[in-house]
């Protein structure tokens, strides 16, 4: 009866879990458009880090693809990392050897 109950349990939570929303283009457009103003001010403090321009430029070819959770996930992505350029920037910018 356990393994019943639990096997159970287990379907629908597998169910619940396949049926997740997906992303709509708006949502992506809208992701890659503020993953690219935040990778401009990176841009802008000479301090973008590598592979931001190509994880946007991945999130393109996604979205022209149709595969919208592909394209905000690396939009997402590509925001974080400019983030967290813009971060360092903050954090270094007076950074340099001490005698």
């Amino acid at each position: 009866m356990k393994k019943l109950l639990l096997a159970a349990s287990a379907a629908l939570f597998l169910n619940a879990c396949a049926t997740t929303p997906s992303a709509t283009p708006e949502e992506a457009k809208a992701a890659i458009s503020t993953a690219e103003q935040k990778t401009k001010q990176a841009r802008k403090v000479d301090n973008e880090w590598r592979d931001t321009g190509k994880i946007i430029k991945k999130a393109k070819a996604a979205l022209k693809k149709d595969d919208f959770d592909t394209a905000l996930k690396l939009a997402n992505k590509a925001s974080r990392q400019s983030d967290n350029a813009l971060k360092q920037y903050a954090e270094q910018k007076n950074a340099g050897p001490r005698f």
